[in-house]
């Protein structure tokens, strides 16, 4: 198959325990210990352990932290996953996306921004340069300790 050489299946590895079905709401913050699966609407931040699964008819709006996503319907804010995203064919992602691994397919629509490496890397650089600037600033005061004596 063109494309597909090396491809990997995105793994929801652990049990799906929490859906929220067709023609329900959630508004608020929600913690998953395992998959979600959302054919609804929500609203509002969500952090799962594991994976995300959005249907074609479900739709998120807010901040979401996972380890993995498959997106097949709408996502509108934040994402920060871990593993890797697949935005799947007639699906819409609007907003700001960090992750390791991104797979978009044919008919998928993506707008916002893309930020992509090891997640955790990412938000530990800031507090590496800070690092790096301290210990210059430490060498820097010990040059000046030696030219005065």
């Amino acid at each position: 198959m063109l494309g597909k050489k090396g491809f990997e299946e995105v793994s929801t590895g652990g049990n799906l325990n929490t859906i929220i079905g067709k023609g329900s709401s959630f508004e608020g913050t929600l913690k998953v210990q395992s998959t979600l699966r959302v054919d609804g609407k929500v609203k509002g931040n969500v952090t799962t352990s594991d994976s995300l699964v959005i249907g074609k008819d479900g739709s998120m709006n807010g901040e979401v932290t996972v380890r993995n996503a498959i997106v097949g319907g709408k996502l509108r804010g934040k994402l920060v996953a871990s593993g890797k995203v697949v935005l799947e064919a007639n699906s819409m992602f609007n907003g700001e996306l960090k992750t390791s691994k991104l797979v978009i397919d044919e008919g998928a629509i993506f707008e916002g921004r893309c930020s992509m490496g090891a997640v955790d890397d990412a938000e530990k650089k800031p507090e590496l340069a800070k690092s790096v600037s301290a210990i210059l600033d430490k060498k820097s005061d010990t040059k000046e300790i030696q030219i005065a004596k």
